[in-house]
Order: C-alpha cells, then structure tokens, then sequence
C-alpha cells in the first residue's frame, strides 16, 4: 500500500464513444493493467496504467472503454479510488493459485493498502488471519478489523518463530508477502509445507541467500503478484459487494492538500489507504 488513491480516482463516465456500453453518469474506474482480460498474466497483458498514462491527479483523463469497471454501488467515489491498484493485487495475493478455505491460516505483514485489503478479503473467506506490524496502535486497528492474532515485529523480530507457534508448529497456509528481501525468508519459514507466498512489495531491505533453499525446503509456491486482470476485477467487486466491504481509508485530502497527502503517506502512521479528492 504504497500509493495515494487518487492515482486510480473513480469519475462518473462522461464521454463514450457510440459502441461503448457505457453511458453518461455510470461510476467507473479504470483498470490499472490495461490489456488484461483474464487468465496467466502474458506480455500483451502487461500494459502498466503506471508506465503508459500521465496520471490520475486530474479533473479529466481518457481511457478505452474497454478497460474501465463499474464501481460497486455500496461505496462512494472515494473508497471505489482504493480498489485497481490496492484492492485488486490483495485480491490477487489472497485468491489466486490454489483455493483458500474457510479454516485456512492466512498471514499478513503490515497494514497498509494492500495489507488491510488482504486482511478483509481473507477473513470474508473464512480464513484465520495473523498480522504483523512495528505499531501497537496499527495492531489494535487490525484486531478491529478481525484480525485473529497479531505480531509486533519491533518487540518480536523472530515474528516468523511466533507465527509457527501462533499454528502448533504448522505454519500458515498463505503469506501476504509486502515487505520482499528484508521479509521473503520469514515468510518461507512461516508458510506449511507446500504453502504459498505470495510477493506483491519489496518495502525492506536484506539479504536474499538461503531463499532457494527455504523454497524448497517448504515445497513453496512463491507467487509475484501482478495486480490483477479485469476478470479478477469483476470477481473482487461482486465480493465486496455481497460481502459489504468497505474499504478502509485513513485520511481524505483536497486537491490543493496534495503535497500534505504525500507527506502523511511518507509519515507511514497510515492505517489502509489515503485519498485526495478532486
């Protein structure tokens, strides 16, 4: 969770061309990785909304139509701002690759965007969830949330021993994986035989060795998360739907706010996701 929402801003659609199925005054949003229809991520569907667009902060942009989504109607424009970027690669971390069941153990690190996403989405699934942050505070927000069992890192460094304890020595079932080389081997020490890990940040710094041989160690899947395509768009939205998710946004900025957006989210004392609204 490493953006402010604003980037991926939901608009009522205002301008269609004839052949469109849209029309004036549907709430949409656009897709962050434009070309991706479904199925394996390929080359053709790797056409970045971050590489091949100007930018979000904006009153006005142009998309095709083809990869814009209708926002689900139980939230307004400022929490559907959260869902391509954010929403979409939790979605993807939690769901893609073999099922998680209800009973499952899911392990979250942090409690940003993507994190709390993931947290929501596991928990709508039935799962167990186990989360760690550095802050008490953020902890607290998290056990609010539904998280089962929490872990500060800062008192608790060996998180990935407490994890196995937290499971009687199992480990979990999957790993919502943000934090990248100063995380993956705790993360692969954390996971069951033939758990998942599913890497979508590399917030940290570390030291990669020994990383192969934790992966086979475990028998792991380690997934890269490529956010999402527009199927799994689709899906992710009809969830939040009938399961009432709202998203979760620690602060909304104004226009002119923008550079004090930037800051809070420098700040890292966020809880989910920050806005700036047009």
């Amino acid at each position: 969770g490493g953006e402010i929402s604003s980037s991926f801003r939901a608009k009522e659609a205002s301008m269609l061309s004839a052949v469109s199925s849209w029309k004036p005054g549907d709430r949409v949003s656009p897709m962050c990785m434009q070309g991706w229809q479904g199925g394996p991520v390929a080359p053709s569907s790797t056409t970045s909304i971050f590489a091949d667009h100007h930018g979000m902060l904006t009153q006005y942009t142009t998309f095709d139509a083809a990869w814009i989504t209708k926002i689900p109607d139980n939230l307004s424009f400022e929490e559907a701002a959260t869902l391509p970027c954010a929403a979409l690669s939790a979605w993807s971390c939690v769901f893609e690759g073999p099922r998680l069941t209800p009973g499952s153990t899911v392990l979250i690190l942090g409690t940003g965007g993507v994190s709390i996403f993931g947290l929501q989405f596991a928990k709508a699934a039935g799962a167990r969830v186990i989360v760690t942050s550095s802050s008490d505070e953020k902890l607290k927000a998290a056990k609010e949330l539904g998280a089962d069992e929490v872990i500060n890192y800062t008192t608790n460094p060996k998180w990935d021993e407490e994890v196995l304890r937290l499971t009687n020595g199992q480990g979990v079932d999957r790993v919502v994986e943000v934090g990248g080389p100063g995380t993956i081997l705790r993360s692969l020490n954390s996971i069951k035989m033939g758990g998942v890990v599913s890497v979508v940040g590399f917030l940290g710094a570390g030291d990669e060795a020994g990383v192969t041989m934790a992966i086979l160690q475990k028998g792991a899947r380690v997934q890269g998360v490529h956010i999402g395509s527009k199927d799994s768009n689709a899906a992710m939205n009809d969830l939040i739907a009938i399961a009432k998710i709202k998203p979760v946004i620690d602060k909304v900025f104004s226009f002119d706010q923008a550079p004090e957006a930037y800051q809070h989210l420098k700040n890292q004392k966020f809880i989910g996701k920050i806005v700036i609204k047009m």
